[in-house]
């Protein structure tokens, strides 16, 4: 399932955000790389003692707590520490990979099953050429690029890669997270279901047959979700 969220950063939090990464240095993507992917990263990154990188997943993971969709769509358990990327000049792109199944937490906090990830665009499309973010799955290979400030959701274990830059810097939030329904096929019925109920109810209102499957839908994220 890939799901796009327009807007999910307010345009004086996207100009926040640029401030802040403007007065960033930028270090190798390769820190945070396994074995396989290292053969194929190859961008920068923020890196972890980075003096703006606190402030910038407060921004980050404050707009992403009021925001419903993605909650919907991910149904997030725990989400580790968002990480900034940069692709430009001779470091512009990332090879075809997958995300590892499990992320260590800093300072003893054990390891985090990956089951979705997302990347949250923040620079602006016409600023740069390249740099999609390619993402296959059953029904073939989807090219995303957005608009900054908006973001795509999509399932840790779909092979992906961005796209050589060609032109200008693709600055990019990337997170990972551990979702209450572990199954991507059960997170799927879960979301469409949740749309169609958000449609009734816009058409119809809150009628009987409305709130009964609306109890359909949380007795199935009961019986899916894991904590």
């Amino acid at each position: 399932m890939l799901i796009t969220i327009n807007d999910v950063l307010t345009p004086e939090e996207l100009v926040t955000t640029r401030r802040l990464l403007e007065h960033s240095s930028w270090a190798s993507g390769l820190v945070t790389a396994g074995v396989q992917a290292a053969q194929v990263k190859n961008n920068q990154q923020l890196p972890e003692d980075s003096g703006q990188l606190s402030s910038l997943r407060r921004l980050v993971l404050g707009a992403l707590n009021r925001n419903a969709l993605f909650f919907t769509a991910a149904l997030p358990l725990k989400i580790l520490p968002p990480l900034f990327n940069c692709y430009a000049g001779h470091t512009n792109h990332y090879g075809q990979h997958v995300d590892g199944a499990m992320h260590r937490v800093a300072e003893g906090g054990g390891y985090v099953r990956v089951d979705v990830a997302a990347t949250l665009f923040l620079s602006d499309p016409d600023k740069y050429d390249g740099g999609e973010l390619v993402i296959e799955d059953t029904f073939g290979s989807h090219s995303v690029k957005l608009k900054a400030g908006s973001m795509v959701v999509y399932p840790s274990s779909s092979v992906h890669e961005v796209a050589p830059v060609t032109r200008g810097q693709r600055i990019a939030c990337f997170m990972f997270m551990q979702s209450m329904v572990r199954d991507p096929g059960q997170r799927r019925l879960l979301f469409d279901m949740d749309m169609a109920l958000l449609q009734l109810r816009q058409g119809v209102g809150e009628t009987a047959p409305v709130v009964s499957l609306t109890g359909m839908y949380h007795n199935l994220l009961r019986r899916w979700a894991e904590n």
